[in-house]
């Protein structure tokens, strides 16, 4: 007798954005943001201290106003491009596709509902969270968020989440290659610049206890730590991207952006784009591996203020390679995933 196929359904994990870049919208999304104990991984009361009392009181207009630059006649351009990746995938699977942020709207809540009216007897949600790399304030809180969402509504459906695919052949293709038309430019060199983390969130998510910022080459012995350690997934992302590429060693280099404070991983892509200028770099390629979806922190940071950074210190030509998107070879890798469920390359909770 032939096995009835499990009835499943697909969910794309973002991060978020503010519904508006109002000033009340700004701040209601960076509270929700920056009260995540993944995210500032301090004790609760010291964390609403420095939230609400100095953060969010010094950086809302700020933020609102670098949301400006960016916002679009469909509003947020991570969420927009977030609903076209969603479009894209839903014409390559058979499977509803919704999506969800960690912050913000559409919650996880409204995904998994969305997801039963199109299918009442769903068995099993596939969740692919938009993080090539495994850190503590992206991947993990994600997949803890959708957990306890799942666990607190009492789904009767399993719960499978795709893991963090730094290396997985098919994302390095599609990086690859949407990287491939800009190496055919005059340029002097390409900055892979990454979201910065804390170098404590290394240690805590290093489950060996001792391997992580152990020593300046920890990342390039073998090690189970490197399950968990986004900067070592960093490395190996554009150790991979270099070698398909033939990138010659000395034309690439990497550094972490987005800091907050001391104590980030290291070297800083602002620090790097004002220095590069007075070392002979004039003509920069910049691409941020980190994310999938152009958002602020590439839209602004990078393709703005950072172009700007270079110009003002001495640069001459600055360009910033766009994230992955909907970009058809990444579509095609996300609904490969999909249909290989069950390989063994994918956690699950089972209800």
């Amino acid at each position: 007798m032939t096995k009835s196929p499990v009835k499943r359904a697909i969910i794309l994990l973002n991060l978020g954005s503010p519904d508006s870049t109002e000033a009340p919208d700004v701040k209601r999304y960076l509270t929700e943001f920056l009260m995540d104990g993944k995210v500032i991984d301090y004790p609760w009361l010291f964390r609403k201290i420095l939230v609400q009392g100095i953060i969010i009181p010094s950086r809302t207009a700020n933020s609102a106003e670098a949301y400006k630059t960016i916002w679009t006649n469909d509003g947020s351009p991570l969420i927009h491009l977030t609903r076209q990746l969603q479009q894209a995938l839903q014409q390559q699977v058979d499977e509803p596709v919704e999506i969800a942020m960690r912050y913000g709207n559409p919650g996880m809540e409204l995904a998994y509902e969305r997801l039963l009216a199109k299918v009442p007897d769903l068995e099993e949600v596939i969740a692919i969270p938009l993080y090539p790399h495994y850190a503590m304030a992206s991947y993990e809180t994600a997949v803890d968020h959708a957990k306890e969402i799942h666990r607190k509504k009492n789904y009767s459906f399993g719960l499978r989440f795709v893991r963090p695919f730094y290396n997985e052949p098919h994302y390095l293709q599609a990086l690859s290659e949407k990287i491939r038309p800009y190496l055919s430019k005059d340029y002097d060199h390409i900055l892979f610049s990454y979201h910065g983390v804390p170098a404590r969130h290394i240690r805590k998510s290093d489950p060996t206890h001792r391997h992580c910022l152990s020593s300046a080459d920890c990342c390039d012995l073998p090690s189970l730590a490197h399950s968990r350690c986004y900067r070592h997934q960093c490395f190996a992302t554009t150790k991979e991207v270099v070698r398909i590429l033939d990138i010659p060693e000395g034309k690439y280099s990497n550094s972490f952006q987005s800091r907050l404070g001391k104590g980030w991983l290291e070297p800083f892509t602002d620090i790097r784009l004002e220095e590069m200028p007075r070392e002979g770099i004039k003509k920069l390629l910049i691409l941020c591996p980190a994310f999938v979806s152009d958002c602020l922190e590439t839209l602004e940071e990078i393709a703005i203020r950072g172009k700007e950074t270079f110009m003002e210190a001495g640069g001459e030509q600055y360009e910033m390679i766009p994230c992955l998107n909907a970009d058809p070879l990444w579509v095609q890798a996300l609904a490969g995933w999909t249909k290989e469920i069950g390989t063994g390359s994918q956690e699950m909770i089972l209800k």
